[in-house]
């Protein structure tokens, strides 16, 4: 059996998308990420004046300016993932193209956001920008990888086209868009 027929014929009920190794590597991200936000909740708690005072000059539009992109290249990519198993390759890497360009603008805007940031004297200095440096800066470094992962994508979508890869790139990709919920949850929206 090929890899196109064995995804086709995984793709009826209870099939779990793309490989288990990225099931294993974005379940290890995720309980990593899991001690940054438990961390960083622990020093809120002990600090909650400091941490609301430094949270004011975040711009929540920015936050969910940022929100609404990444959650847009998720569906182009969940929409590629459509496109690769109905064999419309080309279609598919449009669509990947489409979140990966998305995921280039999150990049662009979270950077400028951080030279505001730092120009106007936010550094890692207090401790809220800290934490707000450290976690933002591994969750840009993911959404790098996740933009390789992509490059990858239509690389392959372009030769061998195997939806099972297809899915393992969107599986990772949309971890990347679950961690920015949350972390757009506790350092914009929880006050």
């Amino acid at each position: 059996m090929t890899r196109t027929e064995e995804s086709t014929t995984a793709t009826g009920r209870g099939h779990l998308p793309g490989d288990g190794h990225m099931w294993v590597m974005v379940l290890g991200d995720l309980v990593i990420f899991a001690g940054y936000f438990v961390i960083f909740m622990i020093y809120r708690t002990m600090n909650p004046d400091e941490f609301l005072r430094a949270q004011q000059h975040l711009a929540i539009n920015v936050g969910v300016l940022n929100t609404v992109i990444l959650l847009s290249s998720s569906w182009f990519v969940a929409r590629a993932v459509l496109a690769t198993r109905a064999a419309r390759y080309e279609t598919a890497i449009r669509l990947v193209r489409t979140g990966g360009a998305l995921g280039v603008a999150f990049m662009v805007i979270k950077s400028y956001e951080w030279f505001v940031k730092i120009r106007a004297g936010h550094t890692n200095s207090e401790m809220f920008f800290s934490f707000y440096y450290v976690i933002t800066g591994v969750h840009l470094v993911h959404v790098l990888i996740g933009l390789i992962v992509l490059g990858v994508l239509v690389r392959e979508l372009r030769t061998r086209r195997w939806p099972s890869m297809v899915e393992s790139g969107a599986v990772y990709w949309h971890m990347v868009d679950l961690l920015w919920i949350v972390i757009f949850g506790l350092l914009y929206v929880m006050r």
